[in-house]
């Protein structure tokens, strides 16, 4: 039996088209919901429009049999950008949403039964890593002191042109960050392990470590690699919140029908076309939707649309992700809200998803646990987890996924009962899984990539598509495939960047 969605509360929607043109902002992921709070909260009329039935983008949520799966970020890094936004809409975030401290804020594992909490336990990391306790502090020292204008400042800066490239250069070089996160880790610690445990959390933004700036790590590390943080009720619940804040505020919010078309004159955007017929004039567009879907088939009918859309698709994109969603009898305090189980290979496994395009026979599993932190998630007895393995984009590994799915949802499932639930089998209550293609059918994914283009340095910063188009002036991109990247943090950034270069163009 298909899990069924979570039920959306009721938001109000006009049919009608509106008396006199607005904002518009395309996908009402966590991007978009970020921009149209930021717009409606500054006075700028907005229309939020997102083609599936919920708001959330690939933060996703089902129900079934009284228990809540969610898709997306397993544990938010860093509550206080999700705060400032809530703060300008005139109220508290805790006065609607808990935000509960999680500890660890994540566990590495290994194979041969090394584990490593971090914020790193004294005792694990002597026993693991004796050489490099100073190393360890160093890492930290180099986090706190890069994270202001080495990684915010620039995230949050309008557009990533070559004038912001050239303002953080100082910075960039003063912190290294021309550095991969794999290089930083090595010049600083001796242990492998540790260099994988302090490294791996890039991939929760598609990035390799071995290949990624360093400072893109600041975005998916917690401050002072302190404890991440999770909602109460689930990623669901904070994209409900969010949404209802905005209908709120008085804008208005159009689910379950598509924007087809952008319409343009000139060099101006000058409405959007949705599915249903429904039409509007706009002041300004943003789109949080997939890069090439927005030029390709969006704006497939502007001469330029087409040909920017090929040239994105040349460039590299991000690995998809495979994720196993289960429910376990049973309640296990002993597995944190969020592990790392590493393979027998670190270095050779993200090549082959990479790089190759192979999907490797052992694996690093990604596991979450949300019902440790918020019990309510499943019912009494019972917890819900899971299990996202990495894997090659489309274009590089052609498979069948309707005949590969199932066949690597055992393999994952039996990987975590050998290493912590040995009756796995017997206490499996209900388990599905979303492949790469899912991704591209359900979210018009280029590649069925799930953080957009990949991060590496030729497509980090300035050289990263703009916020700010050049041919349209009254178009602007915000979400995982602009800058500063994916990744909850890089996101909410890119929004407040977005916000800014349109109200500037709104005077």
């Amino acid at each position: 039996m298909a899990p069924r969605k979570q039920k959306v509360p009721s938001m109000a929607q006009s049919t009608a088209p509106p008396e006199s043109p607005r904002a518009c902002v395309i996908g009402a992921g966590l991007g978009g919901l970020a921009l149209a709070i930021r717009l409606q909260a500054a006075g700028v009329p907005t229309v939020l429009i997102e083609a599936r039935a919920e708001p959330g983008g690939m933060i996703r949520t089902w129900q079934q049999d009284g228990f809540t799966f969610h898709a997306g970020p397993a544990a938010i890094a860093d509550p206080a950008p999700l705060r400032e936004l809530w703060s300008l809409t005139g109220e508290d975030l805790a006065d609607r949403l808990a935000l509960v401290e999680v500890a660890p804020a994540w566990r590495c594992s290994w194979p041969d039964g090394s584990v490593l909490d971090l914020p790193a336990d004294p005792a694990q990391l002597a026993r693991l890593a004796p050489d490099d306790l100073a190393g360890y502090e160093e890492f930290l020292e180099w986090c706190a002191a890069s994270r202001g204008d080495g990684w915010q400042r620039p995230a949050e800066s309008p557009g990533g042109d070559l004038v912001t490239a050239l303002q953080s250069l100082p910075a960039v070089l003063r912190h290294k960050g021309w550095r991969s996160a794999a290089g930083l880790a090595a010049s600083l610690v001796r242990s492998d392990r540790l260099r994988e445990a302090l490294t791996v959390p890039l991939l929760g933004a598609g990035g390799n470590p071995r290949s990624a700036p360093a400072l893109q790590l600041l975005g998916q590390l917690p401050p002072a690699l302190g404890p991440a943080w999770w909602p109460l009720g689930g990623m669901g619940a904070l994209v409900d919140a969010l949404a209802q804040r905005f209908v709120a505020l008085g804008g208005e919010l159009r689910l379950h029908d598509p924007v087809v078309r952008i319409e343009t004159v000139g060099n101006r955007a000058t409405a959007v076309e949705c599915a249903s017929g429904w039409r509007s004039a706009v002041t300004q567009v943003a789109s949080n939707a997939d890069v090439v879907h927005t030029w390709r088939d969006l704006l497939g009918g502007a001469g330029f649309g087409a040909e920017r859309a090929r040239k994105l698709m040349a460039r590299r994109f991000s690995p998809s992700a495979f994720t196993v969603h289960f429910a376990l009898e049973g309640t296990w305090p002993g597995i944190p809200h969020r592990s790392i189980l590493f393979g027998p290979r670190y270095a050779g496994l993200l090549d082959d998803v990479f790089t190759h395009g192979v999907l490797p026979q052992d694996q690093l599993i990604l596991l979450a646990h949300p019902s440790l932190t918020d019990p309510e998630l499943a019912p009494p007895g019972k917890s819900v987890f899971s299990a996202t393995v990495p894997v090659a984009n489309l274009t590089k590994l052609p498979i069948d996924w309707e005949v590969v799915g199932p066949v690597l949802q055992k393999r994952v499932l039996a990987e975590i009962g050998r290493r912590l639930v040995p009756d796995i089998s017997d206490r499996i209550v209900t388990a599905f899984h979303t492949t790469p293609r899912d991704l591209a059918l359900d979210f018009n994914a280029w590649a069925g990539a799930a953080w957009s283009l990949e991060a590496i340095p030729t497509q980090s910063g300035p050289l990263r598509p703009h916020q700010r188009d050049g041919k349209l002036a009254n178009l602007t991109l915000v979400g995982a495939g602009t800058h500063p990247g994916a990744g909850v943090a890089a996101v909410l950034a890119s929004a407040k960047g977005a916000a800014a270069l349109m109200l500037e163009n709104a005077k």
